[in-house]
């Protein structure tokens, strides 16, 4: 079938995303609202409020998103939305605001699973250089993030399989919630980042969880490790950045210690030759660096994502939504958010329901 110009809506945690993008994955307009304001205060994002502040942005987010693409909703084709995993209040603004807009406009509704849309944002073109490189095959992809860190086989547009995942807390997780045991400013993960330039990343003794024990993650205990390094300092360091320079950096290894180390062994037991990082710890700057270095050393090819495609955004629902289109699956109706769909099977067989 035409795929023409999708509009893609994403909101499945704290960020409102619409994008534009046609039928060669080409990004016409990618806009998203932060809510870091709203959450700031608490740490952490918490689910009402995001809802709420979907409600309130949804609708300026895809007028601009349309302005910006020089199009208008005649010129739509088709809606894509995420329709899962993620916060299910935050998954119902979105998909609601989606299945209205295909149902006024008569178009084809296309469900997207947001882990498969961070991975499927290798392929993404735009004037910035985007998709100038994805991988020509098979390859295995891990989607690191705030909620998820998975390990997926991809085969082709229709074939996933899950090969890994975290048993616990995400990659993002850890990052965010060490970051604030330290005093750091939310989102902490940036910060760690930024802060640990300046660190050593051999003063601090911190556990590698589940190195050498298959491919799946567990980061909750290095979050309490974490914890007892911060409550054994002197109380005035804590949000001092240059007395948490070393922990930030310890910290920030261990992860990407575990991250790359089970990539690289997923790619060699799966017989695969390139990987691709997604998700919004992907932006990790020591991540990319490391995963990069690592696996051309083993003959491996490395693909990023880049860093404005990593973090939540409908650019990369749009991608996907565009996929499923090319393959005859759009649907007129019967959408509903599920929150878990990435929890409740394993291996994958395909892409969102």
């Amino acid at each position: 079938m035409t795929v023409g110009l999708v509009l893609a809506i994403e909101s499945s945690c704290d960020e409102t995303a619409a994008a534009v993008v046609d039928e060669d994955l080409f990004v016409h307009s990618s806009v998203i609202a932060t809510q870091i304001p709203v959450h700031m205060r608490y740490g952490g994002v918490v689910p009402e409020l995001a809802s709420r502040s979907h409600l309130t942005a949804i609708g300026s987010v895809i007028g601009e998103a349309l302005k910006r693409a020089d199009a208008t909703l005649d010129d739509l084709n088709a809606v894509a939305v995420t329709a899962g995993p993620g916060l299910a209040g935050c998954l119902l603004v979105g998909l609601q605001t989606a299945k209205s807009l295909a149902w006024a406009r008569d178009l084809p509704l296309v469900l997207v699973d947001h882990i498969e849309a961070h991975h499927r944002a290798i392929f993404l073109r735009d004037d910035r250089g985007a998709g100038e490189s994805p991988p020509p095959g098979p390859y295995l992809a891990l989607v690191a993030s705030g909620g998820h860190t998975s390990l997926l086989r991809v085969e082709g547009p229709h074939q996933v399989t899950l090969v890994g995942q975290t048993l616990d807390d995400a990659a993002g997780e850890a990052f965010d919630k060490a970051a604030k045991m330290m005093g750091l400013p939310y989102p902490g993960g940036v910060h760690i980042d930024r802060i640990s330039v300046d660190g050593d990343t051999g003063a601090v003794k911190l556990p590698r969880p589940m190195m050498g024990k298959g491919l799946d993650f567990s980061f909750s205990g290095l979050k309490t490790a974490v914890r007892y390094k911060v409550e054994a300092m002197d109380p005035s360091a804590i949000g001092d950045e240059s007395a948490m320079a070393d922990l930030a950096a310890c910290t920030q290894e261990a992860i990407v210690d575990v991250l790359v180390a089970k990539s690289i062994e997923a790619c060699t037991s799966q017989g695969v030759e390139d990987l691709v990082l997604a998700g919004g710890v992907a932006c990790n700057s020591r991540l990319r660096a490391r995963a990069t270095e690592e696996a051309e050393a083993r003959g491996l090819r490395v693909h990023l994502v880049p860093a404005r495609y990593c973090t939540d955004n409908a650019a990369m629902v749009g991608g996907l939504g565009v996929m499923h289109l090319a393959a005859g699956r759009g649907l007129t109706g019967g959408a509903r958010a599920a929150a878990d769909i990435y929890v409740t099977r394993r291996p994958i067989q395909g892409s969102a329901p």
